[in-house]
């Protein structure tokens, strides 16, 4: 008699969660109305787990399907403002209904933080989709981006503007500029002229008041953090306000892959050298992965060079034949180009795609996948990248890609911005591993990073090791209440920002005390003293 008594009871608490949410939904939106200085579209702007079209809202953007498995929790709502103010109700509407809230611009972030609570429920997820205006003026070499619009929307306005101005920030072109910034913001013309997040000079963003302030109404500490300090923690992004680059009418790009057998190990010895070294018009990443070979199920580690430069192919040709001759760059595999067909070259798009692909904000990665990232400061030697090629052929479907630095990288001081990489640093490296099947269990290609990772060690930056604050790595440490330990944090925040972190900190205790805008890998204020 007893058992049947629990199905039933299930029943009644999961009616009485229901109504509990339907209750606090309700709440919100009245809440909302009153807040709000625009009315507000609520059957395109509020979705709930009941609402149908609620899974496609809530997968549009996100990259990670490893956060969108049934397992994943869920927010109890997700809201798409379509004006500032809206941004500002929410805030004031969560403050005052203790509702726990996410912001997601892109939906990029590699843990998911920006659309899944794993540490907090309920919460909701403000999505910042639909404010996504661009306002580029040439005259005054800079532009208004609104945070929702993706880095190639951005890139697209500018261009349509002119063929001679850039910015310089994302390869893959569907990030959203608002989450995209705030952890710095690197591409392939970082070399040239460093980071997204260096060129910023102005911003608007609603605090933790739900005030919308802009660089002078915040102050320059407060503006210091938001350029590179990682997002969510310090408000909500509205708008940048960047400074374009001058890039010339004609740049080259080109991809060369060299195999084990074509002596990939030796050539990559080679690149870590001169790399960093190189014009600084030049940036060369390489993409290391598996291919098949002749042989019947046989693998081999290919290492390809994807370049841009800021330039014709005649002098890329004297560049490369003076500083890295190993490559063997030859004019056929030089095709010169607008600076704005390079972003989709670069990015991946096929050969002859037109640039109006970008307005659609669509992703060419979508996986099931864990990345890690380190920062290497001494050549890899060639015995050690030999036992990187075994382990690296033990894995499905590995991925790695080495970012060159130097140039304007090394000229801009390490606490210019929170992003601190920058002098001696040879080059990044992202890790990933991915699989696209969702029956397939991820703990083995976990365990086979975690594994490449602690292999790697020796060989990267050390006291601290490294990471890239846009490309989150929960196995650094995580904030596991809202009253964040700032001891617990230093760990994987002296790793991300090394001593801008203790700077990061007391931003944070000064703009927001009491860590309302928070996630698992937030900044967080030092504890009241009473």
């Amino acid at each position: 008699m007893a058992s049947s008594l629990f199905p039933l009871l299930f029943l009644l608490l999961l009616s009485a969660s229901s109504a509990a949410s339907a209750l606090i939904q309700d709440k919100f939106i009245q809440c909302l109305t009153l807040n709000s200085d625009i009315s507000i579209p609520l059957p395109t702007s509020f979705f709930t787990p009941n609402t149908s079209s609620f899974s496609t809202v809530l997968e549009s953007s996100s990259q990670n399907l490893r956060y969108l498995l049934p397992s994943a929790p869920k927010p109890d709502f997700i809201f798409l403002p379509v004006h500032e103010s809206h941004v500002q109700a929410a805030v004031i509407c969560s403050k005052e209904l203790h509702l726990h809230l996410r912001v997601r611009s892109g939906g990029h972030d590699y843990e998911g933080l920006s659309y899944v609570s794993q540490i907090e429920s309920p919460f909701i997820i403000v999505d910042l989709v639909k404010l996504r205006s661009i306002s580029v003026d040439i005259k005054d070499n800079s532009a208004w981006i609104q945070a929702g619009a993706t880095i190639g929307e951005v890139y697209y306005r500018i261009a349509e503007k002119s063929n001679t101005h850039g910015f310089p920030a994302g390869l893959c072109t569907s990030l959203g500029v608002g989450g995209h910034i705030t952890g710095g913001a690197y591409g392939s013309l970082m070399r040239k002229y460093g980071l997204g997040a260096d060129n910023v000079i102005d911003a608007r963003i609603v605090d933790v008041n739900g005030r919308i302030l802009d660089r002078e109404a915040m102050g320059e500490d407060h503006f210091w953090a938001i350029r590179g300090g990682g997002g969510a923690s310090f408000g909500i992004i509205l708008w940048w306000k960047i400074k374009l680059v001058p890039v010339p009418p004609t740049v080259t790009v080109f991809t060369v892959t060299k195999t084990l057998d074509q002596g990939a190990t030796k050539i990559l010895y080679k690149w870590q050298q001169v790399a960093d070294k190189l014009d600084e018009n030049l940036f060369i990443r390489v993409v290391i992965q598996l291919a098949s070979t002749a042989a019947k199920g046989g693998r081999t580690v290919t290492t390809s060079y994807n370049a841009l430069f800021l330039g014709g192919a005649d002098r890329l040709l004297q560049v490369m034949k003076q500083s890295f001759p190993e490559l063997g760059l030859t004019r056929k595999d030089c095709t010169e180009t607008s600076w704005i067909k390079s972003v989709l070259y670069i990015a991946g798009y096929p050969s002859g795609t037109p640039p109006e692909v970008l307005l659609q904000g669509k992703s060419l990665f979508k996986n099931y996948f864990k990345a890690k990232s380190d920062f290497v400061k001494e050549p890899i030697a060639e015995t050690a990248l030999e036992g990187l090629w075994k382990r690296l052929l033990q894995e499905n479907s590995p991925l790695m890609i080495w970012n060159p630095y130097g140039g304007m990288m090394s000229k801009i001081s390490e606490s210019a911005i929170p992003f601190p990489h920058r002098n001696g640093t040879l080059f990044k490296i992202q890790y990933l591993s991915l699989w696209q099947d969702e029956k397939e269990k991820a703990k083995p290609h976990m365990e086979w990073i975690r594994r490449l990772y602690n292999y790697m060690g020796p060989y990267v930056s050390m006291l601290p090791r490294g990471a890239y604050a846009n490309y989150r790595d929960l196995d650094l440490g995580m904030n596991m209440k809202k009253n964040a330990s700032f001891i617990e944090a230093n760990v994987w925040g002296s790793k991300y920002f090394k001593d801008n972190f203790i700077r990061l900190v007391r931003v944070k205790t000064k703009v927001d005390p009491d860590n309302f805008f928070r996630h698992e890998q937030s900044i967080p204020p030092l504890p009241h003293v009473m």
